[in-house]
């Protein structure tokens, strides 16, 4: 059996406080970087990342009917 690390698990190898809250707070701040990266963080609500989302879409559709009718010579 291996040995856990020490200081971070007691004799009986059950995690100590220290190392929970460090583990969890390594993962919270990994949630919130992905999430700032992502760009949804902020003060931005749903709304409006929906209505950036559907803008999106709208720009894109348009761009490929411009790509189809100069691929027909129109």
């Amino acid at each position: 059996m291996t040995e856990p690390p020490e200081g971070d698990y007691t004799s009986g190898g059950v995690p100590n406080f220290d190392f929970v809250r460090d583990k969890i707070e390594k993962r919270s701040a990994t949630a919130d970087g992905a999430t700032e990266l992502a760009g949804l963080g902020g003060e931005e609500t749903v709304e409006s990342l929906d209505k950036k989302l559907a803008d999106r879409d709208e720009a894109a559709k348009s761009k490929l009917d411009e790509i189809r009718r100069s691929m027909r010579g129109q």
